[in-house]
């Protein structure tokens, strides 16, 4: 099978140009340095390749080393609840469900300011954020706090906050989850999920966003793999032109660069592979094809000859792959000229992401101090995009504070409250969960608290859905480091200021 074509250039080269995988550890390896060097459109980096902002800023600077043409690195540093920047300590930034609750555009802008300056200080130059869907589902397993809220006008306001702030810093934005995740009730980690309603209600409750964010300049739109119904039929919007080259770029006039989410999520990968995901989504009108952090160099390599194959068994329209390269290295071209802007008078970075944790915070109930604490926290329900990253009251703790208890609340609630209260003689009990409106049995030991120890503060540090009947009630909106931090001074943990 040969990879050459009419006109000159390679297959292989075009494949390369439209590509973004992963790699892992802290080092880079030599396979990634070769594609780079024959055309390789960029990387992903995640968790595993930051150990530090000395190593992280060393690593790109080898990455831009190895081509001639600025390459595409790029990671998916929301703040809040999603960092991979600070996914040992937790982010410096309250995430979006916070932001949204301040409802101040200016410190959005602010905020992604300050995490755009962060990832260009360390050679990054495209964030796969903001999230900008609008969380109609409270149950929702996958958005929730990374949503901005559940208005169209307050999301699209600060979708623009959000792009300004991140590409005033020379950052790329890219606005997700098109054409809104934020009704559905599945996680496309593993399953195709469904947008709630028909194209009408999409178009009012959940595009206003997207049109924000493209009207503010957002150099590029990652589609979800989500079905839409009237629009899509039963394809996923990564691999419906309908969606992409007719709603997205004809309706919204889109013309940047459309950028896939991870090509092994089970949404699109289950049926035919991640291979055959990664043509569909070329076919429909990707241009950039962004892997998992659980990829390696098989799962390019794989893909790579599969576009090829495509296109010379007729599957994939050469044109189609051949505008999505050019776009590739259009963007590719003005990532290359953007030059930060200068810090603006009376902006505090260090400080922003604390100033606005401490504002987002809710406190509702009688005034409760907090002496000793014995402090029961609830495991959260998984959620592959966290991924696994420290959050809660831990840092401002003596060691031995805590009991955790595992998703359900456990086996023996009643043996689990008796001895927290056994415990607890003398002393303050918090009780600390994130999304309690997911977790029955979570909802059932903190009730089971109250009713023992009325004094029980309860700390909400994901969406404040579900409310304790009775007690003091702390809502963060978000499970950030700096959110805990925020609640953490509240309850006299810690003195305001103090790391």
């Amino acid at each position: 099978m040969s990879d050459s074509q009419p006109g000159g250039g390679s297959l292989g080269r075009l494949a390369d140009a439209i590509l973004l995988p992963p790699f892992q550890g802290p080092e880079v390896p030599p396979w990634v340095l070769a594609a780079l060097e024959r055309g390789l459109a960029g990387v992903m980096i995640y968790g595993s390749n930051v150990v530090s902002t000395e190593q992280l800023s060393a690593l790109t600077a080898l990455l831009r080393a190895a081509t001639g043409t600025e390459p595409v690195i790029a990671t998916d540093e929301e703040g809040g609840d999603v960092t991979r920047l600070a996914h040992a300590q937790g982010s410096p930034y309250p995430g979006n469900a916070a932001l949204g609750n301040v409802d101040d555009v200016r410190l959005t802008e602010g905020v992604y300011h300050a995490l755009g300056n962060d990832l260009a200080a360390v050679g990054v130059n495209v964030d796969l954020a903001p999230t900008v869907d609008v969380n109609t589902t409270a149950g929702n397993p996958v958005i929730g706090t990374r949503s901005f809220g559940a208005e169209p006008g307050l999301v699209a306001r600060h979708a623009v906050a959000a792009v300004t702030g991140l590409q005033s810093a020379g950052v790329a934005a890219c606005a997700k989850h098109f054409p809104g995740h934020g009704s559905t009730r599945h996680d496309t980690h593993h399953v195709l999920a469904t947008i709630d309603g028909d194209l009408d209600l999409v178009r009012q409750r959940d595009l206003p966003p997207f049109q924000a964010a493209v009207a503010a300049g957002v150099a590029a739109v990652m589609p979800g793999h989500l079905r839409v119904p009237g629009l899509t039929a039963d394809l996923p919007a990564t691999q419906s032109a309908a969606a992409l080259e007719g709603l997205l770029r004809g309706e919204l006039g889109f013309t940047g660069v459309i950028i896939s989410d991870a090509l092994e999520m089970r949404a699109v990968s289950q049926a035919n592979g991640i291979s055959d995901a990664a043509v569909r989504a070329v076919a429909a009108g990707v241009d950039l094809l962004c892997l998992g952090r659980d990829q390696d160099e098989e799962a390019y390599l794989a893909i790579r000859a599969a576009v090829v194959s495509a296109v010379t068994d007729g599957v994939l329209q050469a044109e189609r792959l051949e505008l999505a390269a050019a776009r590739s290295a259009r963007f590719r071209t003005m990532l290359a000229a953007k030059t930060p802007s200068a810090v603006r008078p009376g902006d505090s970075l260090t400080d922003i992401g604390l100033a606005a944790a401490r504002r987002a915070l809710r406190v509702s109930g009688p005034s409760s101090a907090v002496t000793d604490p014995v402090v029961i926290e609830f495991a959260p329900q998984d959620n592959i995009a966290v991924g696994s990253v420290p959050w809660g009251l831990r840092p401002w703790l003596p060691a031995g504070s805590v009991i955790q208890v595992p998703i359900g609340g456990g086996a023996d609630h009643d043996a689990l409250v008796s001895g927290a209260v056994k415990l607890a003689a003398g002393r303050s009990v918090v009780a600390v969960v994130r999304d309690a409106h997911r977790d029955t049995g979570a909802q059932d030991v903190i009730t089971r608290l109250l009713a023992e120890r009325p004094d029980t503060v309860v700390v909400e540090m994901g969406l404040p859905v579900w409310r304790p009947p009775a007690g003091t009630y702390v809502a963060t909106y978000g499970a950030s480091r700096t959110s805990g931090q925020a609640a953490a001074e509240v309850l006299g943990l810690t003195e305001p200021g103090a790391a």
